[in-house]
């Protein structure tokens, strides 16, 4: 898997990297901590070298999972993590680094990211400038290679961006989900910005598993997706049935059209999790499918059918952010 630039620092990440929000279990049901390692794994030993989490994901213990998947080869891979937006003080940005260094079983990490805005979730409100002082020291000292920041929006990208060097930022995008399409990601094209796409797959949905009735466990945070619930639900299944025939002549499965297309987008990695071996090899896949311009607008117009009717809202979720 050829690796690209991470903005405009000396990292090198996978197109594709693998998310572990579910290895922290926590707003996940079904996951077993041996197949989740076993997946991260099999991914490292396909390409998929590029690996993100979060000190929330947890609490930690998701980074406990990637350091028993990959502590081995650590010189191998580049891992991710992010400060939650109650640890946004100088002094407290410096001390959750340091607990994922730990949990990460390393003495640094390739990229260390903003997980949310300040004042998300009730969360404090710190001034950008200080969390920033707070990264740049990290990077000064050799703990982080690169700053980025996650769910923000363009203007609070370009203020971040004003006391320090941001080489990605982290939104939801999916075929289903393009709101970073409208000023965010023209924003990183013309200043050489990363985009790393979380829910690449819209939380499942353009794997075409789901069926017009499903019922998710109690506990599974998707039950509160926008695009699960409703007539979004119903149009997101419509188009689904009509990216089918396009997978089949690729001979590929839908998770992986839609992840290929995504890559292909202007400056564009996917973020993809992965609960066993299977799906994570089969994430990998994606980098060796070929997708010509008329197929990419055409995968581009099916997705347009959900997509026009969502509101500007960036949030996929209906809890309070």
């Amino acid at each position: 898997m050829e690796l690209r630039s991470l903005g405009k620092s000396n990292v090198k990440i996978a197109p594709i990297l693998m998310g572990t929000w579910q290895a922290g279990k926590s707003m996940w049901t079904g996951i077993n901590d041996s197949e989740t390692i076993e997946a991260i794994r099999s991914g490292f030993e396909t390409g998929i070298t590029t690996i993100d989490t979060a000190e929330i994901y947890g609490d930690g213990y998701s980074e406990q999972i990637v350091a028993k998947a990959v502590s081995d080869v650590r010189d191998q891979v580049q891992l991710a993590s992010k400060v939650f937006p109650t640890h946004l003080q100088f002094d407290q940005v410096i001390e959750a680094c340091d607990r994922s260094l730990q949990n990460l079983k390393t003495d640094y990490l390739d990229l260390y990211q903003i997980h949310w805005p300040s004042g998300s979730f009730n969360s404090e409100i710190v001034p950008i400038e200080e969390t920033m002082k707070a990264l740049n020291t990290l990077k000064e000292q050799g703990k982080i290679r690169a700053i980025g920041v996650s769910n923000f929006s363009r203007a609070q990208l370009a203020e971040a961006q004003q006391y320090g060097q941001i080489d990605s930022v982290q939104p939801p995008y999916s075929l289903f989900w393009r709101q970073a399409e409208k000023e965010l990601i023209p924003y990183c094209v013309e200043n050489n910005i990363s985009v790393l796409a979380y829910s690449s797959l819209a939380q499942g949905l353009l794997t075409g598993k789901f069926g017009a009735n499903h019922q998710f466990e109690e506990g599974d945070h998707r039950a509160k997706n926008k695009l699960f619930q409703g007539e979004h639900y119903q149009r997101a299944l419509d188009a689904i049935e009509q990216l089918r025939p396009i997978a089949q002549k690729k001979n590929c499965t839908l998770a992986q059209l839609a992840l290929c297309w995504l890559i292909a987008q202007p400056n564009t990695c996917a973020i993809a999790g992965a609960r066993n071996p299977q799906q994570a090899l089969g994430n990998a896949k994606v980098a060796t499918i070929n997708l010509s311009e008329a197929e990419l607008a055409e995968i581009d117009q099916i997705g347009r059918q959900v997509t026009n009717h969502l509101d500007d809202n960036p949030v996929m979720w209906t809890f309070n952010v």
